[in-house]
């Protein structure tokens, strides 16, 4: 049975592997494509955490005794990294020099020009 479950999962995991590395490799090249400043951040987030995602489950596949260490390392990417890219998106939004060159209505406007909603929490 153990020999069943290696044959379906060392092919797994390569596949796992190389697919998360071309997201990786993709999120690195949006990363240097995109004129954006925003643009940039989200090609470096989401392809590049759901790259790790692959590449950690292809670990866990090959390597079964490490699953648990490599589920807490990528889960804490998985956090760590959208939020880090949130705080920097508004930080980068609120500094001065930077251009926001938007599609639509920039609806973020209102309330970073006049923050009434944090004198009403109080």
């Amino acid at each position: 049975m153990v020999g069943t479950i290696e044959t379906v999962a060392h092919p797994l995991a390569a596949v796992a592997a190389m697919v998360g590395a071309a997201l990786v490799a993709l999120a690195g090249l949006g990363v240097v494509r995109l004129e954006d400043l925003f643009a940039r951040m989200h090609a470096a987030t989401k392809a590049s955490t759901l790259g790790l995602v692959l590449i950690g489950l292809a670990g866990a596949l090959a390597i079964p005794a490490g699953a648990a260490r490599i589920a807490l390392a990528v889960a804490a990417v998985f956090v760590t990294a959208p939020a880090g890219a949130h705080l920097m998106a508004r930080a980068a939004y609120r500094a001065e020099g930077v251009t926001v060159r938007l599609d639509g209505p920039d609806d973020l406007a209102d309330l970073v020009d006049d923050p009434v909603w944090l004198e009403e929490s109080d």
